[in-house]
């Protein structure tokens, strides 16, 4: 995965609150072999009508090189799966702003590239007034965590450790390796210090 430290994209509003990870991808398109993309399944069932057309209405629709989504409170709320970050990634989001996230799914959106950034209520209102239907520029910058939405100047909070990870492209995994030195050493310590706790290797007869 690519780290980066600066985005400059087309940014859209999706004025609703509690969007769940039901909604960013309804369970039934779980199936689908990642490699096939996820991104025609972002919010299927609110994007379409009821006989699978997309509807010429829906702001996602309207403006689909959208790359940064002004969100409502609790998006990503819900079930744990992964699958609904996919369904941005894939869709070409790289980044979402809203007043509170899911937990879990600020967790995987770290993990999978994209920004979960935190913002005032005050700043969410602001924003969809600016935006209302329609769409506007949006820069992002991860190293002093401000974002310029049209002329809205935007902070955001990040948690630091998922800052790093952002922009190095890190995943769990990548960030516990990154300190393997540190944690040998502490292993390698620990072990001379409280050599009871380690269980003793058996003796050749």
């Amino acid at each position: 995965m690519a780290g980066w430290r600066t985005h400059h994209g087309q940014a859209v509003a999706l004025a609703r609150a509690n969007v769940d990870t039901d909604q960013l991808i309804p369970a039934r398109f779980m199936s689908v072999p990642r490699t096939q993309g996820y991104g025609d399944y972002l919010l299927h069932d609110l994007r379409r009508t009821e006989a699978g057309e997309l509807r010429s209405d829906f702001v996602i629709n309207q403006f689909s090189n959208a790359t940064v989504l002004i969100a409502g409170p609790n998006f990503g709320s819900g079930s744990s799966r992964e699958a609904a970050v996919y369904a941005l990634v894939d869709a070409g989001f790289r980044a979402v702003f809203a007043p509170s996230f899911g937990d879990i799914f600020s967790s995987n959106a770290v993990n999978n590239g994209l920004l979960p950034a935190h913002i005032e209520v005050a700043t969410y209102e602001n924003l969809l007034t600016q935006l209302g239907a329609g769409t506007c520029e949006a820069s992002i910058n991860l190293d002093d965590q401000t974002a310029l939405i049209g002329y809205e100047n935007t902070d955001f909070t990040l948690d630091e450790t998922w800052r790093i990870k952002l922009i190095n492209g890190w995943d769990d995994i990548d960030l516990t390796q990154h300190h393997s030195d540190e944690i040998a050493r502490f292993k390698t310590k620990y072990s001379q210090s409280n050599p009871w706790v380690l269980p003793a290797r058996p003796t050749k007869s």
